[in-house]
């Protein structure tokens, strides 16, 4: 038997190249192989980090006598939904169409010709209490192939024809102020006023919504948008969901509460949530959001940074098939490695309990009390993690000299050093151009936020590594790994995503080359994504893409952006930041794009979150703020400060010598009488320029 996975760049593929399943890769030789046998395929996906997909490889995958009916009896394509979430989005919509529902593993069964005609998801190896088992599945399936075979293509048929109305394109609708004031009245009746965050379990982090809130509370003064914002990012950040130790948030919260974490990290979520913290920080001087951004940040360069400079894709749920093993604690452990007084200080502290918040008496770690004064002796007192109150703690400053900080700190240490002698989660180690691109984006703002040179020189250093090894005449791939490029193409969101990462980069840096590449990108975005018959619709794949049976076209943002929307956001911002023969058509592509997505942002904000941020920048112009310094470095140097501290979120910012080659937003502004300038422009409107400081934050402010 073939391995035909050994070689693969996917570390998901890679782990199932020794399976006795006599696995293809998705490509044209596994569905010819089919079409000669006549047997249907069986199509598997899943991801590195995914545990139940560990479970089933581990359960039927690892079987000879299951990995035996499949050879017989199918042709088996493995695929990686990172690295291939075209093939996904199309067969996941076809399993949600068919079962409700959907997820990973995620397991079809389809025609020679690729049209789907059974889905599910996870399959036991033996029958469960409304669940068959994955070998009666298999033979159920091979039976209805060779005794009913014209009804099993006809049916895929209809499958497939039903898919094409279902995701026919959403009729446009205008995305307006009274848009947005409804979308925070229908969140403000989900959120969680309790726990923080929206609906009930499992809760995911909504770090798109949280920075649409940030945005509108910072153009309309709504102090309930803010609270919701305080709220969740407090909740979050002091239960299970984040690592106390080591930094960084975990998938999503199987309970309401945020206690118990689905343990993998995944970069996408955590550079999201490093946007919205250092938002938060930057909007309310909160020393518990800048923390939290400076940790999360720390553990993206510690341990997801590639030796080539890039962002790995996630950390694994699992430690050596056990799901959250090096996360969890219980008092003895924690006694053992502190000492009896220090242990008991901590267990207090952090929740851990002898009964337990996880599995087997073990618990998450949840910073729930302040540790400059005395934890509480009963922890169940602390356990109203996001409770209305425990939100102040979003504004209330950290001391990091007061005694309980510093034996915390000290604690800390001792504790991930403890941590880091377990047995780790596995790492793939892929870099996806999407999800650099919003690490990119996160580092940038951050780092200008927070002052951080060094996160914007590692924001430069990604670039650089995408720019040389993802991209060629024009066009994106979608992934590497240690440095060789995979051979599957880009998608919408990387396209997006990586051009709005660029343009942070050019105003973090104001060196012209991002702004250029990002035009690259945007201007082949339009040419190969846009549709040509239907205003302000994108598709996922490239007009030349791979044809599959459906081109798919998903609006809706979930746990990343879509890629339309990541799409919009970098348009909208390019149109500011770009000369004027690119920046009205960007500005109406971005329009567009905003209007199409209207239905979905009216009926489910929710699902919409970057759409609805999109719409905020566009509200206010999005506000456009060129600071010309000429001799004047430190007038230059205030304005700055100031314009990047008080400006709204989605605002451009870029600063220079003043009337810059290449940097089209200080074209023809120059310092006024040998003294810093700054020129402010809202939409198509601009303030005469100012020289000032206090000026420059009356003008932000009123």
């Amino acid at each position: 038997m073939a391995n035909r996975l050994a070689d693969a760049t996917s570390p998901y593929l890679q782990q199932h190249a020794d399976n006795p399943v006599d696995w293809y890769p998705w490509g044209p030789e596994a569905f010819a192989e089919a079409a000669r046998r006549d047997v249907p395929v069986l199509l598997s996906i899943g991801y590195a980090a995914c545990h139940w997909c560990h479970v089933m490889a581990h359960e039927s995958f690892e079987d000879p006598a299951i990995a035996g009916l499949l050879n017989e009896n199918f042709v088996n394509v493995k695929v990686d939904r990172e690295e291939r979430p075209d093939i996904d989005a199309v067969y996941m919509t076809a399993t949600q169409a068919m079962t409700g529902s959907g997820g990973w593993p995620m397991t079809c069964f389809l025609t020679p010709e690729g049209e789907p005609f059974h889905c599910g998801t996870y399959y036991p190896p033996t029958p469960r209490p409304g669940m068959p088992s994955f070998p009666q599945l298999i033979d159920a399936v091979a039976q209805a192939w060779h005794e009913r075979n014209d009804e099993v293509r006809e049916a895929a048929g209809r499958i497939v024809a039903g898919l094409a109305e279902q995701t026919a394109p959403l009729p446009a609708a205008a995305v307006d102020e009274s848009t947005l004031v409804s979308a925070v009245a229908a969140l403000t009746t989900g959120f969680d006023r309790g726990n923080g965050g929206f609906g009930g379990a499992p809760k995911f982090p909504p770090s798109m919504v949280l920075e649409f809130l940030l945005r509108h509370h910072e153009r309309t003064a709504d102090r309930s948008a803010l609270r919701m914002v305080e709220q969740t990012c407090a909740a979050m950040a002091r239960g299970g969901l984040y690592d106390q130790l080591a930094g960084g948030f975990a998938r999503y919260s199987v309970d309401a509460q945020w206690i118990v974490p689905h343990f993998e990290k995944m970069l996408y979520d955590n550079a999201l949530l490093v946007r919205v913290y250092a938002h938060l920080a930057r909007r309310t001087g909160s020393a518990f959001a800048e923390r939290i951004a400076t940790e999360t940040v720390e553990f993206l360069l510690t341990e997801l940074r590639t030796e080539q400079g890039g962002f790995a894709a996630s950390l694994d749920a699992d430690t050596d098939g056990v799901e959250g093993s090096t996360y969890v604690w219980t008092p003895a452990e924690l006694i053992d490695v502190l000492g009896a007084e220090d242990g008991a200080w901590a267990a207090r502290l952090l929740a851990v309990t002898e009964e337990g918040s996880f599995e087997h008496g073990s618990s998450t770690l949840r910073l729930l009390a302040d540790p400059d004064g005395e934890p509480e002796a009963d922890s169940a007192a602390a356990e109203p993690a996001a409770t209305e109150a425990v939100a102040t703690e979003a504004t209330q400053t950290e001391s990091a000299g007061a005694p309980g900080w510093q034996r915390w700190q000290r604690i800390r240490t001792t504790l991930r050093v403890a941590r880091d002698r377990r047995s780790q989660p596995a790492r793939d180690d892929k870099v996806v151009t999407a999800w650099n691109g919003l690490t990119i984006t996160a580092l940038a703002e951050a780092g200008t936020a927070l002052g951080r040179a060094d996160w914007i020189a590692a924001a430069v250093e990604a670039a650089e590594l995408l720019l040389s090894l993802h991209f060629a005449d024009g066009r994106l791939l979608r992934s590497s790994r240690d440095g060789t490029a995979g051979s599957a193409r880009a998608v919408l969101e990387d396209y997006g995503s990586l051009a709005q990462g660029l343009l942070a980069l050019h105003q973090a840096t104001a060196a012209p080359r991002w702004l250029t590449e990002a035009e690259t990108l945007l201007d082949a975005t339009l040419r190969h994504f846009a549709d040509p018959e239907v205003s302000g619709l994108f598709h996922d794949t490239a007009d030349d893409a791979e044809r599959l049976v459906r081109r798919p076209s998903d609006p809706g943002d979930n746990a990343s952006p879509s890629g339309a929307s990541a799409a919009a956001e970098a348009l909208l911002t390019a149109s500011a930041l770009t000369g004027p023969e690119r920046a009205g058509r960007y500005r109406a592509a971005a329009e567009e794009a905003l209007a199409r997505a209207g239905v979905l942002v009216a009926r489910s904000p929710r699902f919409a979150g970057h759409w609805l941020t999109v719409a905020e920048g566009m509200i206010t112009g999005p506000l456009q703020i060129a600071v010309a310094a000429g001799t004047d470095e430190s007038g230059a140097a205030e304005l700055l400060a100031t314009a990047r501290s008080l400006a709204p979120g989605g605002t451009v910012v870029v600063a220079g010598l003043g009337d810059d080659q290449g940097v089209p937003l200080l074209a023809d502004r120059t310092s006024i009488g040998g003294a810093a300038a700054a020129y402010v422009c809202r939409g198509y409107v601009c303030d005469l320029p100012l020289t000032e400081a206090a000026e420059l934050r009356a003008a932000l402010t009123r």
